[in-house]
């Protein structure tokens, strides 16, 4: 399927597949969010799947391409999902309404000063690695009280939750037990600081209803909804 008919036939399927997941683990639908990830899709194909889909919120991993789409296409909300680096905290201040990436005290710094000079706040989501792969970003699950911690010197910084990116593979057991090293994470947060950590952002479109039975509140979507990206296009 091409076009419009067709990106609002797979965003519907894939809340189908949510709604039917949730209800598999006793949740109510309405408790995960669909957060369809943008990457390397051109602007017009974003315009048409916001229209098409009643959806006004995207996902985008490079800053850059997050700032161009949000100058272009006004009336969404963007959300970072990917590494941030200092030098392009300015854009994410300055163009995103959530940063779910956060794995470090001096990117916290960086975009808490952006964030102060143009007087406004920022949800945030800590990056943790359950995978334990050397090649992805998050902090260590044993490392993330003490990144939360430091996160409260940082006014403009709501911290809301948790992302991961489970281990890409076809073992239900394996990728499951990184979601539920997320969950272990929340439940510590909140345990120590007696705050809700509500948001665990984890699963994709190869794992998300895997996802939400062990938890998520917010699946990133991108394959499953836009089709496959584009031969050399960015991972």
């Amino acid at each position: 399927m091409t076009g419009v008919s067709g990106l609002a036939a797979r965003v519907e399927a894939v809340r189908q597949r949510m709604a039917a997941a949730a209800r598999r683990a006793g949740r109510d639908p309405s408790s995960v969010a669909l957060l369809p990830v943008s990457k390397t899709r051109p602007a017009e194909a974003v315009a048409a799947l916001a229209a098409a889909g009643n959806l006004s919120r995207f996902g985008e991993n490079r800053p850059q391409e997050l700032a161009a789409k949000a100058r272009e296409l006004g009336g969404l909300e963007w959300v970072l999902i990917g590494p941030l680096q200092t030098n392009k905290a300015a854009l994410a201040a300055e163009y995103a309404c959530q940063f779910q990436g956060l794995d470090a005290v001096r990117t916290a710094e960086a975009l808490d000063r952006r964030l102060q000079a143009l007087g406004r706040g920022m949800d945030v989501l800590i990056e943790v690695n359950t995978s334990g792969e050397t090649a992805k970003h998050g902090v260590a699950p044993d490392d993330a009280l003490a990144l939360a911690s430091d996160l409260k010197v940082f006014s403009s910084l709501r911290p809301r939750g948790l992302m991961t990116v489970a281990l890409n593979s076809p073992d239900e057991s394996a990728v499951r037990t990184c979601f539920g090293r997320l969950r272990d994470v929340q439940a510590q947060l909140r345990d120590a600081s007696g705050e809700p950590w509500d948001e665990l952002s984890m699963g994709m479109s190869g794992d998300f209803e895997w996802a939400i039975e062990e938890g998520s509140t917010i699946v990133r979507i991108g394959t499953a909804i836009f089709g496959p990206r584009p031969p050399g296009a960015p991972a």
